[in-house]
């Protein structure tokens, strides 16, 4: 179809809406080309194949934040396949077996990454302070036959096939530099599972997300796609752990555009800052409460010249914390990502000068990705600028849910969409903006009250660290938005002033009525508030702790 000749595409050229089908289109340029499906290739042998094509082929992979150790990436490259082969002919992996990884982060971690995905070995890593019994449902989910951990969390493992294998052993070195064989390792098809990633998916029930080497292929060549001309590669610093979805897809990616990662193992906001002046990070992939502590935070001992971007995602980051966060680094360009574990990765993200000005938008949709905006109650497909649940389709959706027929039918339909869960709307300039999880929209009197505009507001307050906001239970209304609030130090801030200061800015019906001081918001890997977890706090018996 010829997309320039307007009376033969429905097509709007501006937010990529089709008038017919009703489905936004990305208008990313240039396209993702994706090789042909059907030719074997793993994802890890698909981002070398984009590294080898880099100016700087020999570059430094990998940066210890502690102890400052560089792995240049022909080592990286060399120590990736020889760990593939002693996987191979030492251990006795084979091509569908499953990885359980259960490790902070480690500069190990990638090279592990690697090496089970050149061989088909499906990656099952986990958050290391699981407990033992968080840890036995998960591998009952997997099934793994090894586990890979490091000195301090192998304790919490049961016995697997194979003997479980510490990233902080001589063992580990000994398979990573010497190869005692040379066997084939195997044809990996892009439809083969890569990785079982862990999500509370729509529904709260922990799920085991089941990732393809196509789903991360489609990933990494969208960022190549998108990738800015450098005269020397970025040096990248991402706190976010490899156990989660952004910190697994980064480990692919970072190859795939041959970026210097720095790995620190034990995060601390000092220590990030320190790192970045040190070894003269361009590009930090945070969540929402780092670029909060970026702004309130002092950070004027440390020398961040280098810094160019900050790219944020995990949770909504509000218009606010993005105007405060350019006043103070002006030469910072601040971006918003959107995702799901079930995407593999971002399926929106905002690029350039241009797209950083729509704040509030979690930017446009990534290339060979397709949306539909649904309403909730009626299954009516909207157009631009009305709100409904966020539907996705496309290369990075995920296979399904291991070992979960009834919720892998209940999230991806028949014809491949994915149902976020999320009440979104797309713009007629096609930027996303990420409304609220719709099962977390307070209902006051029959108005829906979105938590995170409430919380975005709070935190925008100078004495305020950090905030949630949750439903309490009303007769009278229904629900009413609770605040959950974090004071700044030496900030005496009272009830009163806060519901003050939200009063004179939101309808009434958006008026927080009740404010908990609490020392910190519990949160998970990905910055997004655990809200579970405050809910048992006041609901129902303790709600005298208010």
């Amino acid at each position: 179809m010829d997309q320039t000749c307007p009376s033969s595409n429905p097509i709007d050229p501006n937010s990529g809406f089709n008038s017919i089908t009703r489905i936004f289109h990305s208008l990313r340029h240039p396209p993702i080309h994706l090789p042909p499906y059907d030719t074997p290739l793993s994802a890890a042998d698909y981002a070398f194949s984009l590294q080898r094509n880099s100016l700087w082929s020999n570059s430094v992979a990998l940066i210890n934040s502690a102890t400052a150790q560089r792995v240049l990436y022909s080592e990286f490259i060399y120590q990736t396949k020889t760990l593939a082969t002693n996987l191979r002919s030492a251990i006795g992996l084979y091509k569908g077996d499953t990885a359980f990884l259960l490790s902070p982060n480690l500069s190990q971690v990638p090279i592990l990454y690697f090496a089970l995905l050149s061989i088909g070995v499906v990656i099952s890593p986990a958050n290391p302070i699981s407990t033992e019994f968080e840890i036995s449902r998960l591998i009952k989910l997997c099934k793994p036959v090894i586990a890979f951990a490091t000195s301090l969390t192998v304790h919490k493992l049961p016995k697997l096939r194979y003997q479980n294998i510490l990233l902080d052993s001589p063992e580990f070195d000994s398979l990573t530099t010497t190869a005692n064989s040379c066997v084939e390792r195997g044809e990996v098809n892009q439809g083969d599972l890569a990785a079982i990633m862990y999500s509370s998916g729509t529904t709260g029930k922990i799920k085991g997300v089941m990732l393809t080497h196509r789903n991360l292929i489609a990933i990494t060549a969208s960022y190549h796609s998108q990738r800015a001309e450098r005269e020397q590669p970025a040096v990248v610093l991402s706190p976010v752990p490899y156990f989660h979805v952004i910190g697994f897809f980064y480990s692919v990616k970072s190859v795939g555009l041959n970026e210097t990662v720095v790995v620190m193992e034990r995060f601390g906001f000092t220590k990030m800052l320190r790192a970045v002046e040190e070894f003269r990070v361009t590009n930090l992939g945070v969540v929402p409460p780092l670029v909060v502590a970026l702004v309130k935070n002092d950070s004027d001992g440390y020398d961040l010249r280098t810094l160019e971007g900050v790219a944020c995602g995990g949770a909504p980051l509000g218009k606010d914390v993005i105007a405060a966060f350019t006043h103070r680094f002006p030469k910072v360009l601040v971006t918003q990502g959107y995702g799901l574990t079930e995407t593999s990765g971002p399926v929106s993200r905002t690029i350039g000068d241009e797209e950083v000005c729509q704040r509030g938008s979690v930017g446009k949709l990534e290339g060979g990705l397709e949306a539909k905006i649904v309403d909730p109650d009626t299954d009516d497909v909207l157009p631009p600028g009305k709100q409904g649940e966020l539907w996705i389709r496309g290369p990075p959706i995920m296979k399904g849910y291991v070992g979960d027929p009834e919720a892998t039918s209940a999230t991806l339909s028949k014809d491949g969409w994915l149902r976020t869960g999320d009440l979104c709307y797309i713009d007629n300039r096609g930027f996303l903006y990420i409304v609220d999880r719709l099962k977390e929209l307070i209902k006051y009197k029959g108005y829906q009250v979105p938590p995170a505009e409430l919380e975005q507001l709070l935190q925008s307050h100078p004495e305020i660290l950090d905030a949630a906001v949750i439903p309490y239970p009303s007769e009278e209304a229904g629900q009413v938005p609770v605040a959950f609030v974090v004071r700044q130090p030496q900030s005496c801030i009272g009830e009163a002033e806060v519901m003050d200061f939200v009063s004179k800015q939101v309808a009434p019906y958006k008026k927080i009525r009740r404010v908990a001081f609490v020392s910190s918001i519990p949160k998970n890997a990905a910055g997004k508030i655990l809200r579970r977890e405050l809910r048992e706090v006041v609901l129902p018996s303790s709600s005298s702790r208010l």
